[in-house]
């Protein structure tokens, strides 16, 4: 055998191995959770004004360890599935609001999917807000496959929540117009639950443009739940999913 053909014979294995592992890899990390499901889009009811349902909560068939969330049609309320139960919040009052137990609801955009298995993860020392969770959990996650769920189990310091509640009839052409009437409520050190959902890749999707988060809270007793906007994180357990 010669030089060139020698050389040829190490070159064709060396990429057949590289192929081999990248193949491995891709099959490692496309088992590492279930498949996200993404109806709609934030960007579309923000900037189109598609506030009507996209989809129909009860039309969605296994129920089985799933988890999701999105606004309520017409962005009158905030939804949550949470293990298989869906949750629609809406503004009462200004401190107050109605938490009703239902999949009786539709949602312009949604993300969702089924996890039966977590993997519990400590928190580093020093995530305290959202823009630290974003960054841990994006380290945590470098061999998942973008979008997934994951969520938090414990008690907030202090959180910030909010409850979409558009006057009937309104129009809607920009983020701004979208916001009308949204309704805050702050909670103080309450045991909680977080759901959320992690890309990279669908900021505008189901994401704002300047985060790749997007998590809804509910507290522990079920009486408030709304998108998360601001976190100030006690002891809590970080969980991803896993097959």
């Amino acid at each position: 055998m010669n030089i060139k053909s020698l050389a040829f014979g190490l070159l064709t294995l060396g990429l057949i191995s590289c192929h081999s592992r990248s193949n491995e890899k891709r099959q490692e990390e496309a088992e590492t959770y279930p498949d996200i499901k993404i109806v709609g889009a934030m960007k579309n009811v923000m900037w189109k004004g598609e506030l009507g349902g996209s989809i129909e909560l009860d039309t969605i068939a296994d129920k089985s360890g799933l988890y999701g969330l999105g606004p309520l049609s017409y962005l009158r309320g905030e939804l949550l599935i949470n293990k298989g139960k869906s949750y629609v919040s809406r503004v009462t009052s200004d401190s107050t609001m109605q938490v009703e137990k239902t999949f009786k609801a539709s949602a312009p955009f949604l993300v969702y999917g089924n996890i039966k298995e977590w993997e519990e993860l400590e928190i580093a020392e020093g995530i305290k807000n959202n823009q630290d969770l974003e960054k841990f959990i994006d380290e945590a996650s470098k061999d998942f496959k973008r979008p997934f769920a994951f969520k938090l189990i414990g008690q907030v310091s202090s959180a910030l929540i909010h409850i979409q509640n558009l006057p009937a009839g309104s129009k809607v052409s920009s983020p701004a117009e979208a916001h009308q009437g949204q309704t805050n409520y702050s909670i103080e050190d309450e045991d909680v639950e977080i759901i959320g959902f992690f890309s990279t890749e669908h900021q505008g999707i189901f994401t704002h443009h300047d985060s790749f988060l997007h998590m809804h809270l509910i507290t522990k007793d079920e009486s408030k739940m709304g998108h998360l906007d601001a976190l100030e994180i006690g002891e809590m357990k970080l969980y991803l999913p896993i097959k």
